[in-house]
Formats: C-alpha cells, structure tokens, sequence
C-alpha cells in the first residue's frame, strides 16, 4: 500500500504546468575575481485553480530552475474563477509596477504579457484582458503584482 501512495504523489506532481519566466546571470566581484550565478523566476499551476511562484538561485541554470520550482509548489494559492475568467476587474501594484486585469467574454483568449500570460495558463484562466499601467516592466515585480491582483479576487 505504501508504494501505491507514492505512485499517486508522483502523478500529482506531474500534473503541474511549469513555466519559466525569466532568466538573470548575476555576479558577485570578490576579492578572488568574479562569482558568476543564476536566477530563475518559475511559475507553476495545476491548470484549475492553484498557482505558485518563487525566484531559485544557483550557479547553474539547471539547479536554479530546480530550485525555484521547488520553492513555487511550496507557496501554492487558490484563485477564485467564473468558468474560463475572472469575476471581476481587479488592479494589483508591486514597486513601480501596476496591473489591471480584466474579465473577457468566452472565446477572447489571454491578451496579456509574457509574465502575465504564464501565470493565467498555469491557474486554467483562457479569457481575461490585462494591461502593465506602469513604465516598469521588470518580469519579477509584474509576476508579484499579478499574484497580489489575483489574490484581491473575491
């Protein structure tokens, strides 16, 4: 019976939709010489309801992606729909960035940005309008104020 529960668990975490958003080379100049490393902005959704993100660090691209997505399971969210949408407008401001999301009638699509659009694929939303207000367009403060939008919804 124990080996049963682990197949499930496996196939629970297969279900996951897994997107990488963005990708930073970072580095740290110490005395040595330069520290080259990575960081990785992944989002990750069920395709129903729940949706998580996380920023991994490493000094490789691979462990930073491990990470991150790691991390992004852990802090899993619900979020309210109507069917294929949102119920309502909601607006959502992280550091420089704003957000406004829209709902949409059936058949519009996800118009949006790139941070945006994977986030609304992972949580199953295909009709909703978005629009980044601000200047900023800094894919990890747009991923945040995104989340802080769709945590609003009522």
């Amino acid at each position: 019976m124990e080996e049963q529960g682990i197949i499930q668990e496996t196939k629970k975490e297969e279900a996951f939709i897994e997107k990488v958003i963005f990708i930073n080379r970072v580095t740290k100049v110490t005395k040595g010489g330069k520290n080259l490393g990575f960081s990785a902005l992944v989002v990750v959704g069920d395709g129903v309801s729940k949706v998580g993100y996380a920023l991994g660090k490493a000094n490789e691209v691979a462990d930073a992606i491990r990470k991150g997505l790691r991390k992004a399971k852990k802090n899993l969210m619900v979020v309210k729909k109507n069917e294929t949408t949102i119920p309502h407008q909601v607006y959502g401001k992280f550091g420089a960035v704003e957000v406004l999301l829209k709902p949409a009638s059936k058949g519009t699509g996800v118009i949006a940005s790139a941070p945006i659009r994977a986030i609304c694929e992972c949580v199953g939303i295909k009709d909703i309008l978005t629009k980044v207000l601000k200047k900023s367009t800094n894919p990890i403060n747009v991923v945040k104020a995104t989340m802080l939008a769709l945590q609003s919804l009522k």
